[in-house]
């Protein structure tokens, strides 16, 4: 055997053994993500719900469409609010991330909702679909919010990071309802942050093995990887956007915040914050990172 054929064996061996590998690996890396908890938060903060940090709250649950419990935090103004932020997480993470945010908003006058996501945190849920499911999630919450005749829920906003901004997005390409979103840290459609995941966990970089992963995930969560754009989502809305990125993510391109800018119709803005990553703008954004999007939602909820 020539030693051509013999590496071109060990080629499609090695290429078989990655797809194998992937076509388990993948999905589970795609649909059941690692889980940020109460524990691994409590490492560090002290603001592990809203009345650590002063505020008040209510602990619910809300069913989905399809029957899943989703728990939630709703901060609710003791008086008339000028409208109602709903906090969107990122893959991984859960509403404990957004305490700061509901201070931050509640002390600006408005109500704020905070959730875990399907398969996130203490809701319910097998697998995470980046928003093919998750968008309805969030009319659902609204449905909720508007039953509420003890509170003044107003225009409603959303304020979604990573994965809870790819959401934010589609939610608002399909509810009337939202009225403005901030969108931090966005990726521009599942199929290309899929291989970025691929290249950064796996360190593998053909699109091929995506493909491989992407179909296995569909078949077992039941969705379309290609419906979940929000380059595409964007294009259709006429709702005010604010696009937030950090220059130094390591995690989602910065480019993809551009692109969904440019892509988005007015009224629009881009903050891009200076050596910011893919969780510490609140830090590393500062005042200048807060005020532009406390003037955002007062312009935009009334």
């Amino acid at each position: 055997m020539s030693i051509l054929l013999t590496l071109i064996l060990l080629l499609v061996m090695f290429l078989f053994t990655a797809a194998a590998i992937i076509l388990v690996i993948g999905p589970l890396i795609l649909l059941q993500p690692n889980l940020r908890t109460r524990e691994w938060y409590g490492t560090f903060t002290h603001l592990l719900e809203p009345m650590d940090a002063g505020l008040p709250q209510e602990h619910l649950q809300i069913t989905t469409t399809d029957g899943l419990k989703l728990d939630s935090w709703f901060v609710k103004r003791p008086q008339h609010a000028r409208g109602t932020v709903i906090y969107l997480h990122g893959v991984g993470d859960c509403k404990i991330g957004g305490v700061p945010y509901a201070k931050l908003f509640f002390e600006k006058g408005l109500n704020v909702f905070l959730y875990d996501s399907r398969r996130h945190g203490q809701s319910g849920g097998k697998y995470c679909t980046y928003g093919y499911y998750e968008k309805h999630d969030v009319s659902t919450v609204i449905d909720y919010l508007l039953s509420r005749q003890d509170a003044h829920i107003g225009n409603i906003g959303l304020f979604g990071t990573s994965m809870g901004a790819a959401v934010g997005l589609q939610a608002a390409a399909i509810d009337d309802r939202i009225d403005a979103i901030v969108a931090e840290a966005s990726f521009t459609n599942l199929r290309t942050i899929m291989v970025d995941y691929q290249k950064r966990i796996i360190k593998l970089p053909w699109h091929f093995l995506r493909n491989v992963a992407m179909s296995r995930s569909q078949t077992i969560a039941r969705f379309k990887a290609r419906d979940v754009s929000p380059i595409e989502s964007v294009k259709k809305l006429h709702k005010p956007i604010l696009f937030i990125h950090g220059t130094d993510d390591s995690r989602i391109k910065t480019d993809y915040s551009r692109a969904l800018f440019e892509s988005a119709n007015e009224p629009k803005e881009l903050l891009l914050v200076p050596e910011g990553d893919h969780t510490d703008l609140l830090n590393v954004g500062g005042s200048e990172y807060e005020r532009r999007i406390i003037a955002f939602f007062q312009k935009y909820l009334g």
